[in-house]
């Protein structure tokens, strides 16, 4: 028996109806802040992806990267906001653009609870402004999407990494200090301080902990510049009432990032599985890839995740029914199939049995299928029946079906 690889699964109905769900309420709110759907293709040269930093797990470790027939090395997409930055710099759409996408991304990672060697995400990318106001809005379309599946548990960590005025004088002290202390790191980091200062603050290994506890924090060597946006971001969410906690420990994953830096943690889960997503500013990706300076920002967040979050807090459960009615027919099956098109054309969510069961089968199909009505079709008439709960048959018109279902559905 083949089964799907280590690290993927498959995800079947009605849990999938959950995922539809999700994409669908952060589509309606990414578009009422006038983001528009980005769909860009699963691999890309791998250049694009080893732009997001040479040094970082993703790119030395995770990602899976192979020769085509053509000789071309390409990657799997392990991250979203490198694809977006390659096809804002090939097709050069108007600035700001602002755009979300839905997709999965892959990484060669041992799996763990909510993430996968393939996993999706949906996240948002802002191209153009520095505005700090617009690192808020991009921050509470997140949070509304928590909210909007009903999660209540999600704390907010920011920072910001400063730029390039300021951060390289920190990256001198930061190695500084921690090539004194090279002998006390993990045996992963020992050799990495130069490469990665960074990566080391976010080592969760005891030793890297401890050498790290007193290090030098980018927050207190932030220039003027720096600081007055961080200021204003903080002040963005107060506003718009999104509580946070300056966290100066906190370090992304990838290279890009500089000064507003965020993660979204479910604390419902366990701490070792609890990141739901994150983001931050890129103001140099564009550069790196070749194009003009263009500021950047955006987040991605783990389906997967947000889905466990919702089961670990009782909220967003999945469908108990696909259906609102099952089409039962006793008098030859012609009226089952025009009466199903009917209903289904009327908006209703319409599904019936095949190859002439009787109508005990029937009858079977249509509990089993979660549908809250029957409509039953006999030689003598049309009937509309609750199925799930007791109730009375309710005899209606042939041509008066589909107000009676739409009537007793509420």
């Amino acid at each position: 028996m083949f089964q799907a690889p280590k690290g993927t699964f498959d995800v079947l109905p009605p849990e999938s109806a959950r995922y539809e769900a999700l994409v669908a309420r952060f589509a309606g709110l990414a578009g009422r802040a006038g983001y528009g759907l980005l769909v860009s293709p699963m691999f890309e040269d791998v250049g694009v992806f080893q732009r997001v930093g040479e040094s970082t797990d993703v790119v030395r470790k995770e990602m899976y990267d192979f020769e085509d027939k053509g000789g071309r090395r390409v990657a799997l997409r392990p991250e979203g906001t490198a694809s977006v930055v390659r096809a804002f710099l090939q097709h050069r759409p108007p600035t700001p653009f602002k755009s979300y996408y839905v997709a999965p991304h892959f990484r060669y990672e041992q799996p763990q609870a909510g993430r996968y060697r393939q996993h999706h995400q949906v996240g948002v990318e802002a191209l153009g402004p520095a505005d700090p106001d617009l690192d808020v809005e991009v921050i509470t379309l997140a949070w509304e999407l928590f909210r909007a599946v009903g999660l209540a548990r999600i704390r907010l960590r920011l920072t910001s990494l400063g730029d390039d005025a300021c951060r390289p004088a920190y990256r001198d002290a930061l190695v500084a200090h921690l090539g004194a202390r090279r002998d006390e790191l993990c045996d992963e980091h020992r050799d990495r301080v130069e490469a990665n200062p960074l990566r080391v603050l976010d080592c969760k290994r005891d030793p890297c902990r401890k050498a790290g506890a007193d290090a030098p924090r980018m927050l207190d060597r932030l220039c003027d510049a720096c600081a007055a946006h961080f200021d204003r971001v903080q002040a963005g969410l107060r506003a718009v009432g999104i509580g946070f906690d300056v966290d100066p420990s906190l370090v992304r994953g990838l290279d890009y990032y500089t000064r507003t830096t965020f993660e979204f943690e479910a604390e419902a889960l366990e701490s070792a599985q609890n990141g739901a997503g994150g983001g931050g500013r890129y103001d140099g990706l564009v550069e790196s890839l070749g194009g003009p300076p263009t500021p950047g920002i955006g987040f991605g967040l783990g389906i997967e995740r947000i889905l466990l979050a919702c089961d670990a807090e009782g909220v967003f459960p999945a469908p108990s029914g696909l259906l609102d009615v099952f089409v039962v027919d006793t008098a030859g099956g012609e009226a089952a199939r025009d009466l199903t098109a009917e209903l289904r054309r009327a908006g209703l969510r319409a599904d019936r049995a095949w190859d002439g069961r009787s109508f005990k089968s029937q009858m079977r199909s249509a509990l089993r299928s979660g549908a809250r009505l029957a409509v039953v079709v006999e030689p003598e008439g049309v009937s509309v029946r609750t199925l799930q709960e007791k109730g009375e048959a309710e005899v209606v018109d042939r041509a008066e079906v589909a107000d009676a279902v739409r009537r007793r559905l509420g």
